[in-house]
């Protein structure tokens, strides 16, 4: 019997050890390793600190979805790999294996500018997200100017972008919009660039709507300080500031740092071909942004990075099942699909309006590329939430 172990449970990892249980049935056995036993459908987040999701909405337990379709599940922290001997060092004891499926996810480089940490809100976590709500609650008894953006070397633009127009719309229904000054902050080289190279009219429509809802905005700065009443930007300006959430750069997390036989890239993530296998490693494998991704662009001022979503994470982590089936089974025309070449497929939430997102691939050069405002209401978005949850809870994996 041939036994996989997967380090991580989120998109790319739950994906993947559903999907190579499925596939290999009673001849392989499929272990996966997390340090937390909930399922979080991570771009709801956005909707926390607004109070328009609780965590509970967006979470389930994955562990009882593993047991059912057939999938250990150790809870426990992964602290490295021993590529040799193939053994995966947890917090509760090693676990050997045939086949590493690495999906661990991101490190949050929250030194990448000094205050970020102290002073910067956060909302890619659930603490993150619930430590913003409250500080939005004590910011509407008095308030004033709040920036919002990404630092140097950011690649998740999409869900600052989000959470700015959210942001517009919660100071909108509490009455108190006209009392602040908000500013967007952004590495980008031009509005819309999302690390992606843009999109068809994505400048335009962005530029739109920061005029429409009254938003300042700078692009091609990085963050020289974050301060408790202001952030002050490489170019050398300082943006007074009660309240600011900043989203800094991904690193790769300590498991694979703390790993030299899996020879890591300098950020700490891993190198694999398109087939999404390591180059020396032939029985490793990663998936989501555990992968290293090189930028399609060259950034003209500031640096900024490419964004790593939850569709190409669920689509690598099916391809790592598909191809860790057909080497078990002695084949080697494994399935490619390069990370850029992967389909570009996105639903921006704006305070109750959205932008549908959508290209044949991430990125360029592309066959079709179209952004598809809604100013009446983000059901679309909604709707692909209850759908993602709904899938995951049953754990059809194979679904799109």
């Amino acid at each position: 019997m041939t036994t996989s172990v997967v380090i991580g449970g989120n998109f790319a990892g739950l994906t993947a050890a559903l999907e190579i249980k499925r596939r290999g049935k009673d001849d392989h056995k499929v272990v996966l390793i997390d340090k937390s036993p909930l399922f979080l459908f991570i771009p709801s987040l956005i909707w926390v600190p607004i109070g328009r999701r609780e965590i509970k909405d967006i979470s389930f337990r994955k562990d009882e979805i593993l047991k059912k379709k057939g999938v250990d599940f150790i809870h426990a922290e992964a602290k490295n790999v021993d590529t040799v001997n193939q053994v995966v060092v947890t917090d509760k004891g090693d676990v050997k294996y045939d086949h590493l499926v690495i999906a661990t996810g991101p490190k949050i480089n929250f030194d990448v500018a000094p205050g970020v940490k102290e002073f910067a809100h956060y909302i890619g976590s659930p603490k993150g997200a619930m430590d913003t709500r409250k500080a939005l609650e004590e910011f509407k008894k008095d308030p004033g100017p709040i920036v919002i953006g990404a630092t140097q070397n950011a690649g998740c633009m999409g869900a600052a972008y989000e959470f700015l127009f959210n942001i517009d719309r919660w100071l909108r229904d509490q009455k108190i919009r006209k009392k602040v000054d908000l500013y967007w902050i952004t590495p980008e080289d031009y509005l819309g660039h999302f690390g992606i190279d843009g999109m068809p009219l994505g400048k335009t429509m962005l530029t739109s709507f920061m005029k429409m809802f009254n938003i300042h905005f700078r692009t091609q700065v990085g963050v020289e300080e974050v301060k408790k009443d202001k952030v002050i930007l490489s170019s050398g300006e300082e943006l007074p500031s009660k309240f600011t959430m900043l989203m800094p750069p991904f690193v790769g997390v300590d498991f694979v740092t703390n790993s030299p036989g899996l020879e890591a890239t300098a950020n700490g993530y891993m190198p694999v071909g398109d087939d999404y296998r390591h180059p020396t490693l032939p029985n490793v494998w990663a998936a989501g942004i555990a992968v290293d991704v090189k930028a399609p662009f060259t950034s003209k001022k500031v640096p900024f990075s490419t964004p790593k979503t939850g569709y190409p994470s669920d689509e690598t982590g099916k391809i790592v099942a598909k191809n860790i089936i057909r080497v078990a089974n002695g084949r080697t025309d494994l399935k490619k699909k390069a990370w850029g070449k992967i389909p570009g497929l996105c639903i921006m939430d704006a305070g109750r309006k959205e932008v549908i997102i959508f290209s044949n691939s991430l990125f360029k050069p592309r066959v079709f590329a179209v952004m598809i405002p809604n100013v009446l209401y983000d059901f679309s978005k909604v709707l692909f939430e209850k759908y993602f949850l709904w899938k995951s809870r049953k754990g059809y994996s194979y679904l799109p």
